[in-house]
């Protein structure tokens, strides 16, 4: 069976398996990222190759980076949270490790791994993930291939507009749906209301001190989770956002399946909910015709090893 090697490349650790072709991740290594630093970075991702390399037949290394890949799979032309500026990783790790190599933005690779062994395995054409964390990413796959542009950049669904001249956004723009969805968003929600209503925040005040600005993600979880009112609501305010944005994705491209995934996701009906409801609302119209089924992700922090090695079995 065909063995390939899986990395994702964040801002603070570099995670890589081998993979098999069913999806399974048969053994996994991780390092931190010195993201400060070109060189070492990429030496770190060398010697994780090597050492996965050193005990299994694989025969290829797909790539997962956080940044905007070109159109040929080979550079990284820019990585908001790493050093990298056109930095040609794929020619390097293949001549330090003997190994054909791909390389790809991380969204696309968390999406392609649901869509060809996680929450999509189901559908043979299309899926569209939002990928929800600190921001929001995410990836479209059309024709059973993945999305990805003339330049090798498409799917930036965090920085579609939602509300004109909205909150600011890092990407220059105000008012994406990444100030709007996202886990930052969640916990900016929770903090103006625990400010305004401190009476109805009691639970979500317990766990930070009384401090509305000490309030974190979590915090906004195990309180919703709790029955706080304001918690709740937070999650309400992210999902209908969200569920508007799956709605123009649905009536945009028509796909079999929307997933959602990121560290969010673990909120399960808190977010879903709302934002099932959301998209059922926003799509009132097409009552009568079909339409995509929301579903969570199922692969969560493997998901990047999963594409990346789904991906370089396709080289």
């Amino acid at each position: 069976m065909t063995l390939t090697i899986g990395v994702d490349v964040g801002g603070t650790k570099v995670a890589g398996g081998v993979v098999d072709a069913s999806g399974k991740v048969l053994v996994q290594t991780r390092r931190d990222t010195p993201a400060d630093d070109v060189a070492k970075t990429r030496d770190v991702i060398i010697e994780l190759v090597g050492d996965l390399a050193a005990g299994h037949p694989v025969e290829a290394v797909g790539i997962g980076a956080a940044g905007w890949i070109n159109a040929g799979r080979s550079t990284v032309l820019f990585a908001p949270n790493l050093a990298w500026r056109d930095e040609p990783l794929r020619d390097y790790v293949s001549a330090a490790t003997g190994l054909p190599v791909i390389v790809e933005n991380d969204g696309n690779v968390a999406a392609w791994a649901e869509f060809r062994h996680g929450a999509a395995r189901d559908a043979d054409d299309s899926m569209v993930m939002f990928t929800i964390g600190t921001g929001v990413g995410g990836g479209i796959v059309l024709g059973g291939e993945l999305l990805r542009g003339a330049n090798g950049i498409a799917a930036e669904l965090g920085h579609m507009l939602t509300v004109p001249d909205g909150h600011q956004c890092g990407c220059g723009r105000l008012g994406c749906i990444e100030q709007y969805a996202s886990g930052s968003a969640l916990v900016r929600f929770a903090r103006a209301a625990a400010r305004q209503e401190p009476h109805r925040a009691v639970a979500l005040l317990e766990q930070a001190g009384g401090e509305a600005e000490a309030v974190t993600g979590p915090m906004v979880t195990a309180a919703a989770q709790a029955g706080d009112p304001v918690a709740t609501e937070a999650f309400a305010q992210v999902g209908r956002w969200l569920g508007t944005s799956l709605a123009d994705m649905a009536q945009i491209l028509d796909p079999q399946v929307l997933v959602v995934g990121g560290g969010v996701i673990d909120a399960g009906d808190l977010l879903l909910g709302p934002t099932r409801r959301s998209f059922t609302d926003a799509l009132a119209q097409r009552s009568r015709l079909p339409v995509a089924e929301i579903r969570p992700a199922e692969l969560g922090n493997t998901a990047g090893v999963i594409g990346a090695a789904d991906l370089a079995r396709r080289i």
